[in-house]
């Protein structure tokens, strides 16, 4: 099974966290079920960036990111090359090392 590496954050993972997940699970999936309660305002439907996460390693691994993802990113706080939704992001048999930015954007918790 591969491994997530989570990187620390202040309010996810403070002191970074790793994590086992089937292959064929989204990140996103993965995080939320092992305690790491990242933001995901639309449900993983693909419609917000609040689940964006930058890949540090094993990017090349993931499944390729279709066209409404990549138009999506483009509205990401901290957009990276290796940034990815991670309710987009498939693992496979490839272990990989996530970052979570600092901010994200969510229009509904901030009234917008």
């Amino acid at each position: 099974m591969p491994v997530i590496k989570i990187l620390p954050h202040p309010e996810y993972a403070p002191q970074g966290k790793e994590i086992e997940a089937p292959a064929g699970t989204s990140i996103c999936e993965a995080l939320l079920e092992n305690g790491v309660n990242i933001e995901h305002a639309c449900d993983m439907s693909c419609a917000c960036t609040t689940c964006h996460v930058i890949v540090r390693s094993g990017y090349g691994s993931l499944n390729e990111a279709e066209e409404e993802e990549e138009d999506l990113l483009d509205r990401a706080w901290g957009l990276e090359p290796q940034s990815r939704l991670s309710c987009q992001a498939i693992l496979a048999q490839e272990d990989v090392t996530v970052e979570i930015p600092k901010y994200t954007i969510n229009h509904a918790r901030e009234n917008h």
